[in-house]
C-alpha cells in the first residue's frame, strides 16, 4: 500500500477507511488493473487503547474521534450529547464496544419492501457468512473462511448464567442462543465480538487493510480531510482534500465510493451540491442534484443504564457488556425493538468515569433499537471544517418511550426471577416513581446513526439499490447512511456487509444508465 508519494489521479477514490470502506478497498485493488486510493482523515493508529478491547473508553474524544455533538435534544432534557465516530484507519471499528450484531431478519425484508431490491436476508446472508470467521465454526448461518474474527464474548467473569437462566426462566430461549442464527429474537445468549483470538480488536484496517498494504495498485492517504467531490456535468470526476494545510484535487476515472458514516457522508454530498436545493442555496452552495433526501432520515438507537446492587462480588469486566435477550415489546412488530444487554459487575473500561456506587452492582442496559424518533443532518455552513448539525430528535416520538417502560417492566420480572435471585441485591436506579424523567436525563446514544442516505426508488431516496447516487454518475455511497431503516442491534455487522456488496457491485458490469434526479 503507497503512502510515500502522493497520486494525483485514479480509477476508484474511496472516502473513509471505516468498516465498508476497507472492505470495498480490499475487494477492489484484488484487480490489480485498477488504481485504488483510500483517503481517510486519520492516521493510522496502533497504540495499546486500540489494540486492547478495554481500551476504546479512552479514546473517545480524542484525536482519533470526530467526537460530533448533536443540537440539544429536547426528549433528553435539553442535552447535547456526543456520538463518538472513529477518525483513523479503522473507523468506528477502533473505538466502538465490539459488539457483533448482523440485526433481525425482517430488518432486511423490509428494506426490500421500502424499495431496496436485492437487500432481503436471503439476498445478504451469503455476505455475512462470506466475511466472518466464526469461532464456532461454519453452519447454514455462519462462516469461518472470512476475514473478521467473529467469538461468543471472550470475557469468562461477563457470563452470567443469573441473567440468561432468568430470562429462560420468564419463556424465552436459551442461555446458550445464537442471535446471529436462525432467529433472533426471544432468546438469551452471549453477544459476540469482533475480537481476535489472541484478544485484542479486530479493526477493519487490521482485517482488511493490513494483509493487503504491499499491493502496488492500493494508495492510502492519511490525514487527508476531503472538502467536497467534484461534480461536472452531472458526473464525479474527482476529490478534493486537505492535507498538511494545502488543498488537493484528486481525478478520478471511474468512481467516487462514499464510506465516510452516516453523519459525515451527507455532510460531504451538501457540501458537493447534491442535496435539498434550498438548503444548498440559502448557503451558497451550486447545486448539483436536487434530491431532498441527502441528511434526512437520521435514525439512532438509545440506551439506558438499569442499576441493581448485586449480592455477589466479581472482579470487574474487560468488556462493557456481554449478556443479551432481543425482544418485541410490541408482538406485532416484524423485529424486535429492545435489546437487553447485561453486565453483572462494573466495566473496567468505565469504571473511572463512574459514580461510587458504594458496594457490587450489576448493570442492565436497555437499547432502543427500533426506534421511531427520526431526525436530520445539515450544514452548519459551507466550510467544510464546521461540523455538522446533527439532529437525531431522541425519543421524540411518545413511541419509544414506551419501549423503555416496557424495558424497565421486563427487567424487574427478571431481577425477581429465582435464577437472578443470587445476584438481586435490590433495584438502585431509576427505582419507584415514575420513570420518564430517568429515562430523558440517563438515556443517550449508543453510536449507531443510519439512514441519512438512504436506498430506495422514490423520490426522497438518496440512493439506488446499487447504491448509485440518483443523478450523479461515478457516484455511490457505501456505509451505515444507506439503510433504510437501523438495524436490530449494533450496527457495525451491517456496514462490513454494505461494504462487501458494494464491491461486488462495482466489480460487475454495469447495466445502461438510469434516468437522473431532478437537476438545478
Amino acid at each position: 500500500m503507497k503512502t510515500t508519494s502522493i497520486p494525483t489521479t485514479c480509477d476508484y477514490a474511496i472516502i473513509g477507511a471505516g468498516a465498508a470502506g476497507s472492505v470495498v478497498a480490499n475487494r477492489l485493488s484484488a484487480n490489480p488493473d485498477v488504481q485504488v486510493v483510500v483517503l481517510e482523515a486519520g492516521d493510522w493508529d496502533w497504540e495499546p487503547d486500540v489494540t486492547n478491547p478495554g481500551g476504546f473508553v479512552e479514546l473517545w474524544g480524542s484525536r482519533v474521534d470526530w467526537a460530533l455533538p448533536t443540537t440539544p435534544q429536547a426528549g433528553l432534557g435539553g442535552r447535547e450529547i456526543t456520538i463518538n465516530q472513529g477518525k483513523v484507519v479503522g473507523g468506528s471499528t477502533c473505538i466502538n464496544a465490539m459488539m457483533y450484531v448482523r440485526g433481525n431478519p425482517a430488518n432486511f425484508d423490509q428494506w426490500q419492501a421500502l424499495g431496496a431490491t436485492g437487500w432481503s436476508y436471503a439476498d445478504v446472508l451469503p455476505y455475512f457468512k462470506k466475511i466472518e470467521h466464526y469461532e464456532g465454526g461454519a453452519s447454514a448461518y455462519h462462516g469461518d473462511q472470512g476475514e473478521i474474527w467473529v467469538r461468543d464474548c471472550p470475557d469468562e467473569v461477563m457470563r452470567a448464567d443469573e441473567f440468561l437462566q432468568g430470562a429462560v426462566e420468564l419463556g424465552y430461549d436459551g442461555p446458550r442462543w445464537d442471535y446471529n442464527g436462525e432467529r433472533q429474537e426471544n432468546g438469551a445468549g452471549f453477544l459476540q465480538f469482533h475480537i481476535t483470538p489472541g484478544n485484542e480488536r479486530d479493526t477493519s484496517a487490521l482485517s482488511f487493510l493490513q494483509p493487503v498494504q504491499q499491493r502496488p495498485n492500493l494508495t492510502l492517504i492519511t490525514q487527508a480531510q476531503v472538502t467536497r467531490i467534484v461534480v461536472e456535468h452531472g458526473r464525479a470526476v474527482g476529490v478534493e482534500y486537505l492535507r498538511d494545510g494545502e488543498l488537493r484535487r484528486l481525478n478520478v476515472s471511474r468512481e467516487v465510493v462514499l464510506s465516510a458514516g452516516a453523519l459525515q457522508s451527507p455532510k460531504l454530498l451538501l457540501l458537493s451540491g447534491i442535496g435539498p436545493a434550498a438548503h444548498l442555496q440559502e448557503l451558497g452552495i451550486a447545486v448539483q442534484a436536487d434530491l431532498p433526501g441527502v441528511g434526512q432520515n437520521l435514525q439512532d438507537h438509545v440506551q439506558l443504564p438499569v442499576i441493581f446492587r448485586s449480592l455477589g462480588t466479581r472482579p470487574m469486566t474487560t468488556l462493557l457488556t456481554g449478556n443479551v435477550l432481543f425482544v418485541k415489546t410490541n408482538p406485532d412488530a416484524p423485529a424486535p425493538d429492545l435489546q437487553l444487554n447485561f453486565t453483572p459487575s462494573i466495566p473496567a473500561p468505565l469504571a473511572p468515569h463512574l459514580p461510587d456506587f458504594g458496594g457490587p452492582v450489576c448493570i442492565f442496559l436497555p437499547i432502543l433499537v427500533q426506534p421511531k424518533s427520526v431526525g436530520e443532518v445539515k450544514l452548519a455552513s459551507a466550510d467544510p471544517l464546521d461540523k455538522p448539525l446533527v439532529n437525531p430528535n431522541y425519543l421524540s416520538d411518545p413511541a419509544d418511550l414506551e419501549v423503555f417502560h416496557k424495558a424497565l417492566e421486563l427487567i424487574r420480572n427478571l431481577a425477581g426471577t429465582a435464577a437472578f435471585a443470587p445476584l438481586n441485591g435490590g433495584e438502585l436506579a431509576p427505582g419507584p416513581g415514575d420513570p420518564d424523567g430517568f429515562i430523558r436525563s440517563q438515556g443517550s446514544t449508543l453510536w449507531h446513526p443510519a439512514g441519512t442516505c438512504r436506498m430506495g426508488q422514490d423520490a426522497h431516496a438518496v440512493v439506488d439499490p446499487e447504491l448509485r447516487v440518483r443523478g450523479i454518475e461515478g457516484l455511490r455511497v457505501a456505509d451505515a447512511s444507506v439503510m433504510p431503516t437501523v438495524t436490530s442491534g449494533n450496527t457495525v455487522a451491517a456496514c462490513f456487509m454494505i461494504g462487501e456488496r458494494a464491491a461486488e457491485m462495482l466489480l460487475r458490469p454495469q447495466p445502461a444508465a438510469r434516468p437522473r434526479a431532478a437537476m438545478a
